[in-house]
């Protein structure tokens, strides 16, 4: 056996420096190799642009430093990025998880990323995939919100919702079809009522106002909540309460469409029903009460001309709102105040024109999805809870938005 003999001379004489005064300085043997880096004195030359660079995290519109430096160089997708680029897929699943969403406005709403989320776990605990059922005149960007959701395969079917018969028999010839171990509804008023018409025709075990569900068992309350309702067996259909699980949060699954043919996307055609529920009917955004309303746009400090404000609230089709400052000087009724010491959002979306977001108005977005801020300060409050943040005065994106609503122009 033979191996390199070190000479321990060499070695010293290698990581030695000049030093002030004739003095010998050692130089660590990580930094001997770097002799072009290593200033006459023995200390490393450092280059801030590169560090800079080096801890940026690419693919974001604004920078972002990652101070450990596992961000990875900025010419070079992060590991994150693309794990979240990879699509799951699921071929031979064990069993099937159906989830049949409400979908208002043709999109999943709150309660069906809930559901979706339950479903999720579901079929990842039993090896099996998730059939979302959803109606066939869909566009294509709801097939990505399905995806996003954790769907691995999406069933297009002839859903009315003014025909609830209809409904209930395209649904049925579905959980015929795929014999789903479970099938998932929203305990809301269209789902719920949906749910247990489907339980009826298919003859299927129910379940309803489930608020504990996990691949063991399935809990809800009863006697007025003064008990529980522990099912060790999951029914056939069940009924989830709003807030009970989580959304999916993780890589996108396939959504493939897949008909009641298992090939294309025709589904069988039933006649009309008996019954037909009348469209519901959208209130005024501008009488709405705040806690209920959808969309709300609120003004801040940063808004001087507040008849343009009521212009582009109009143009938005959305709810007015104010912080506690412009309420407290009357420039919007107190009944309009967005915060802990007025009105608790439950929106959709909200919109923060020229509004720092104090501690006490962010506390008024409640579990509001999307937030848009517009603020000229980078570094505001608002900006950093927003998910879109415009850099700009308010009193200047209020016009233009206010042209390309009315004429459809970008300039």
């Amino acid at each position: 056996m033979t191996r390199l003999r070190p000479d321990p001379r060499a070695l010293r004489l290698r990581r030695m420096t000049a030093g002030q005064a004739g003095r010998v300085r050692l130089v660590p043997a990580a930094l001997a190799d770097r002799a072009g880096q290593v200033s006459p004195s023995g200390r490393l030359r450092r280059d801030p642009r590169a560090e800079r660079q080096r801890l940026l995290v690419p693919g974001l519109a604004r920078a972002r430093l990652v101070r450990d430096g596992r961000a990875g160089t900025g010419g070079s997708a992060s590991p994150v990025q693309e794990t979240r680029s990879q699509v799951i897929r699921i071929d031979d699943p064990q069993c099937l998880v159906m989830v049949v969403p409400d979908l208002p406005d043709g999109r999943p709403g709150r309660l069906d990323r809930q559901v979706m989320g339950a479903a999720r776990l579901l079929a990842d605990a039993w090896k099996g995939a998730v059939v979302l059922c959803c109606p066939a005149s869909l566009d294509s960007a709801a097939y990505t919100d399905f995806a996003q959701a954790g769907a691995d395969r999406v069933v297009p079917l002839p859903l009315d919702p003014t025909d609830p018969e209809r409904s209930v028999a395209a649904i049925g010839d579905a959980v015929a079809r795929f014999t789903p171990r479970t099938v998932l509804f929203g305990e809301s008023t269209d789902g719920g009522d949906m749910a247990r018409r489907v339980a009826v025709a298919t003859g299927r075990s129910f379940m309803g106002d489930v608020e504990v569900l996990n691949p063991r068992n399935a809990i809800r309350p009863i006697m007025a909540r003064r008990s529980e309702q522990v099912a060790s067996t999951l029914p056939g259909i069940m009924a989830l309460s709003p807030d009970r699980v989580a959304p999916y949060g993780g890589n996108a699954h396939e959504a493939r469409v897949t008909g009641m043919d298992g090939d294309d996307r025709q589904s069988p055609v039933h006649g009309g029903g008996r019954i037909r529920v009348a469209p519901p009917q959208p209130g005024d955004p501008a009488t709405m009460a705040l806690a209920e309303a959808p969309f709300v746009v609120s003004a801040g400090n940063g808004v001087t001309d507040f008849d343009m404000f009521q212009q582009m609230v109009s143009a938005l089709h959305a709810s007015p709102g104010g912080s506690r400052m412009v309420c407290d000087a009357g420039l919007l009724p107190r009944e309009m105040q967005v915060g802990a010491s007025g009105t608790v959002l439950d929106a959709i979306c909200y919109v923060a024109m020229g509004i720092s977001g104090a501690p006490q108005h962010l506390q008024g977005l409640g579990r509001v999805e999307h937030v848009v801020a517009v603020n000229t300060d980078l570094h505001a409050a608002m900006v950093e809870r927003a998910g879109l943040a415009i850099i700009a005065d308010a009193q200047l994106v209020m016009p233009a938005l206010l042209d390309v609503l009315r004429n459809g122009t970008e300039e």
